[in-house]
């Protein structure tokens, strides 16, 4: 009997259950249920704790731009940008839904899936409860 295995750079485990609810249009990430703190990226035990005992969660899904860069491209310049989640982890994203030279470290995000050729994309967009 021949073992089960994964195409080459297919997502497993944590990152199988990440990238699998971002193609529902589903964002969630891991929250330990020892120490109750949330973290990113997908890991099979808590990086703070190291509990294995982990549920997936949906974030509010508010963050905060913590640094951005502008990638110039002939085909259309992009955002790549640092967010701090409002329940803690900081991740790699870009920002969407105005100009990239608009973006601005401390500014007020949301985060959404955009659903792509190459599949689903977490990004984020300005808040509208921005001051």
């Amino acid at each position: 009997m021949q073992a089960h295995s994964e195409p080459p750079g297919a997502p497993v485990g944590a990152d199988a259950h990440y990238f699998g609810r971002l193609a529902q249009g589903v964002f969630e990430i891991p929250r330990c249920r020892a120490c109750g703190r949330h973290h990113f990226f997908p890991r099979i035990c808590c990086p703070h704790c190291g509990s294995e005992s982990l549920d997936w969660v949906a974030p509010s899904g508010a963050g905060t731009v913590y640094s951005s860069t502008i990638v110039r491209r002939p085909e259309g310049d992009y955002t790549v940008c640092l967010i701090d989640l409002d329940e803690g982890p900081r991740l790699m994203s870009r920002v969407v839904g105005t100009p990239v030279d608009q973006v601005r470290i401390g500014m007020a995000v949301r985060a959404q899936v955009d659903q792509t050729d190459e599949g689903p994309l977490l990004v984020f967009a300005p808040r509208g409860d921005a001051s």
